[in-house]
């Protein structure tokens, strides 16, 4: 289980980080013209910017604090967090009716959900 936990979470820290990495780094127009990014259209540089820094805070929390052994609490808090940004991006998509986008975001959220209920619980870094 454990072992499963690692990997879900460094996946889901890899997603977090090429989504922190565009969002901060590539002009929004380029990232609306991408398939799925036509949200960023919507919304202001500012928020996209805030969006990405904080992918790749998600991606640091998802790995670093167990690794690190430094607050290791942060690793499902982070999942939690993750949860609900994928709840977001779920109805984003949805509204726009991008359903691929939404299953893809759901599939995140169940990952981030396994995290949050295994370190939380029966694989918690704490016992």
């Amino acid at each position: 289980m454990d072992i499963a936990l690692w990997i879900a979470a460094g996946l889901l820290a890899a997603v977090a980080l090429g989504g922190g990495i565009s969002k901060t780094f590539v002009p929004k127009e380029k990232l609306a013209a991408l398939p799925g990014g036509g949200w960023t259209a919507d919304v202001s540089a500012g928020f996209l910017k805030t969006l990405g820094v904080l992918e790749l805070l998600a991606a640091a929390g998802l790995i670093l604090p167990a690794a690190l052994d430094i607050a290791p609490v942060l690793v499902p808090v982070t999942a939690v967090c993750w949860v609900l940004l994928m709840v977001g991006a779920m109805i984003t998509h949805g509204r726009r009716g991008e359903s691929a986008f939404v299953v893809l975001n759901l599939i995140y959220l169940a990952l981030a959900a396994f995290i949050a209920w295994g370190r939380f619980g029966p694989e918690s870094f704490t016992g």
